[in-house]
């Protein structure tokens, strides 16, 4: 079956494991070539068994032979294992696609892969990249075929996350990178970015964080008014209406103005409405005062017009793992990145809120980039092996619905369809201090409620207040970012 590469070929999996991705079949389709097509031979047009001895002196001419002869078996095999096979019962052969190839020529060539040590995955991955960024297509070949036997979607977690960077690669070369993640059914993509909400504190730290700013800011006010550019499943609010619930002297009014996006609309099964009226649903069961306000428009669309600012509320902005998919000056003239944080100023905001991953792939060639996404998403994908057991089919479905399509993002895209554009909490607070913001303080008391409950998941993940800012890490290696601005 084409398109099953990096899959272990385990009955157990058979199952969750249908290829969402394009495969290489289309590799030669693209504008960044391995091999031109016509290089693709049959056995019934080479010479010989393709064995190699040493019985003869060796020669220029005979080295030369050699080194054709590997490069046919390599592109042979790449051509069984990227292709649709069909039996051909009346000479008992392989036909693979245009070509034939002989049962003993593919044992031959299995023997050979076979007596080759293996190299170090991580070590393999950076070669490729290295070779991709040089556009040295033969050794590209070469290390795909390599990688191929190497990854697993049910392996360690560099295997793992191997098989989704090798498809990025893939998707690079074939210049299919916009189009290569297929989104399942509304409800299962729920289901995976439930399952992902329980196992791993990333999205929970976050909001946990944000919503600590704004509780602290908004402990004495009336009427408050957020605004959120990006809603999601609205699982950010619950705790935060519970919170302002049960605040003593009762609860204020509160008003949220949501910004939706295609993933989340897709996955919840429809528009803003429907969750608007399960946070109506909670409110009036807390009897707390809610209104909510859907905008129908993208982020980038923003202005003014949108928010119905009113005198005597107090207005919270939040920006959870939002920012880095709005383009900056090194994609457009437009820069709505900055110009979103411009527009929030000028509504005067008693605090605004950021939440970012730790990762820096916004302006980095691609080379760096991959090396960034590589050492990120390694921490990542050790982390999932804590929640969800390797052999889970359901951590299978979450990296490959929730974290894959971001990997494949970052390495295949470039321009405006590259939109997993992450910085470093360092550039962002370069961002707001141009925007005219100044930081405002975390609480303390918060904080060490986060740190608490952090470590009920897992005593690898750290939590680390510096200069101003709440990090989460996994080990070494700093994951999310969260801080306040006024």
């Amino acid at each position: 079956m084409s398109n099953a590469w990096y899959y272990q070929p385990m009955q157990e999996f058979e199952v969750v494991c249908k290829p969402q991705f394009q495969s290489l079949d289309n590799v030669n389709h693209g504008s960044n070539l391995f091999i031109k097509p016509e290089l693709y031979c049959t056995l019934d047009s080479s010479s010989g068994s393709g064995s190699c001895t040493l019985d003869s002196p060796v020669t220029e001419s005979s080295v030369t032979d050699d080194l054709n002869v590997f490069r046919h078996k390599l592109r042979q095999l790449e051509s069984v294992m990227l292709s649709d096979l069909y039996e051909d019962s009346e000479n008992g052969k392989l036909s693979v696609d245009n070509g034939v190839v002989d049962f003993p020529d593919i044992k031959v060539w299995k023997e050979m892969v076979e007596g080759v040590p293996k190299r170090d995955l991580k070590d393999v991955l950076i070669a490729c990249a290295n070779a991709v960024s040089g556009n040295d297509f033969s050794t590209v070949q070469i290390l795909i075929s390599e990688l191929q036997q190497m990854v697993s979607v049910s392996g360690e977690p560099i295997q793992r996350l191997g098989a989704y960077m090798l498809e990025g690669l893939v998707a690079r070369l074939s210049n299919s990178g916009s189009s290569i993640c297929k989104e399942p059914a509304s409800h299962e993509l729920l289901s995976y970015t439930n399952i992902l909400y329980k196992v791993c504190p990333y999205f929970k730290f976050g909001y946990m964080s944000a919503n600590g700013a704004i509780a602290e800011a908004m402990k004495d006010e009336n009427r408050v008014h957020i605004i959120d550019f990006q809603i999601g499943q609205g699982s950010q609010w619950v705790p935060l209406i519970q919170a302002f619930a049960a605040r003593r002297g009762g609860p204020p009014h509160i008003r949220i103005t949501a910004f939706d996006d295609s993933t989340s609309a897709e996955t919840r099964g429809g528009g803003l409405n429907i969750l608007g009226q399960r946070l109506c649903r909670l409110a009036r069961s807390f009897n707390l005062p809610f209104e909510f306000h859907p905008v129908s428009v993208p982020v980038s669309e923003a202005g003014l017009q949108h928010f119905r600012l009113r005198t005597g509320e107090a207005l919270a902005v939040n920006f959870a793992f939002v920012l880095h998919g709005l383009a900056d000056e090194s994609v457009s003239t437009e820069n709505h990145r900055d110009r979103i944080l411009r527009l929030a100023k000028s509504m005067k905001p008693k605090v605004v809120t950021l939440v970012e991953q730790e990762s820096n792939t916004n302006t980095a060639a691609f080379y760096p980039r991959f090396l960034e996404a590589l050492d990120y998403y390694n921490a990542m994908f050790e982390s999932m092996d804590v929640g969800l057991p390797r052999e889970s089919k359901e951590r299978i479905n979450v990296e490959q619905h929730c974290l894959a399509k971001g990997v494949v993002n970052i390495i295949a895209c470039e321009g405006d369809e590259r939109v997993e554009r992450h910085e470093l909490i360092g550039k962002w607070k370069l961002r707001f201090m141009m925007a005219g913001f100044s930081p405002y303080p975390l609480n303390s008391l918060v904080n060490g409620t986060i740190k608490t409950l952090m470590k009920k998941y897992n005593d690898r993940y750290r939590v680390e207040e510096r200069d101003g800012a709440l990090y989460l890490g996994w080990m070494d290696r700093d994951l999310v970012a969260a801080c306040a601005w006024k």
